[in-house]
């Protein structure tokens, strides 16, 4: 019997043992739960904002078509004048130090205006009219930009030069981007993270770590109309940073 007894109480002391351990089990899940539920909301807060780099950069290749129209009656006789006038142009580009190997001529356009169903052949003075181009490339930007300067020269003697209204512009490229890419992306992520801090600052926050980023497409363009010649080169990166209090 009193085997029994002590058997009984055994039992219940351990049923009660066991249950305290699944309760404070259960209460430190549940803490723990709570305090992880709190963290995760708090890596939730967070501030995206946008790091700008740009920088001002010389052209390094210059493409400069040198165009010229001749007209006349005599096909034949057209044919001989735009070469005599592809010779001087050649002279001239020579004389300012360009190279052969960075001068191309492509052949002339004739046009037969007579052959124009839209055009009154008695208001025509001349039926045929040829264009001819002569292209420069080369990376001595500042050589063509001199020799743009001296074209009325080919006007004096008797060439029609086309402006760049006629599709004779001068461009002029950059093409060292690669070169710039890593300074330039640090430098906007350097911005962005400036940006961040204050915005943190503001509202009585500290910036994390980096949540996500992305790297916005860099773009070339000229610094204004009349400097083509000087390019600016510009990135934007998005960055979103965590915020902790």
């Amino acid at each position: 019997m009193e085997t029994s007894r002590a058997n009984g109480a055994a039992y219940v002391l351990g049923a009660f043992l066991l249950g305290a351990f699944v309760c404070a089990g259960l209460l430190g899940l549940g803490y723990w739960a709570t305090r992880g539920a709190l963290d995760v909301k708090a890596m939730e807060r967070s501030v995206t904002v946008k790091g700008l780099a740009e920088r001002e950069v010389p052209a390094d290749i210059a493409i400069w078509p040198i165009r010229f129209t001749d007209t006349g009656n005599d096909l034949v006789a057209l044919y001989q004048t735009v070469q005599e006038h592809n010779s001087q142009v050649l002279g001239f580009l020579a004389k300012q130090g360009f190279k052969q190997d960075e001068i191309s001529v492509s052949p002339p356009s004739i046009v037969d205006r007579q052959a124009q169903g839209y055009v009154n052949s008695n208001d025509i003075q001349f039926r045929y009219t040829a264009t001819s181009t002569i292209t420069v490339y080369t990376p001595d930007v500042e050589r063509v930009r001199q020799g743009m300067t001296r074209l009325a020269d080919l006007g004096k003697e008797g060439i029609a030069i086309s402006g760049a209204d006629m599709g004779a512009a001068a461009q002029f490229l950059f093409t060292g981007l690669n070169d710039l890419k890593p300074a330039m992306i640090e430098a906007a992520t350097r911005n962005a993270r400036e940006v961040a801090s204050k915005f943190a600052a503001d509202s009585d926050s500290r910036l994390g770590k980096i949540r996500r980023a992305s790297q916005g497409l860099f773009s070339i363009q000229d610094r204004d109309s009349n400097t083509p010649y000087i390019k600016k080169v510009r990135v934007v990166s998005t960055v979103e940073y965590y915020l902790a209090d």
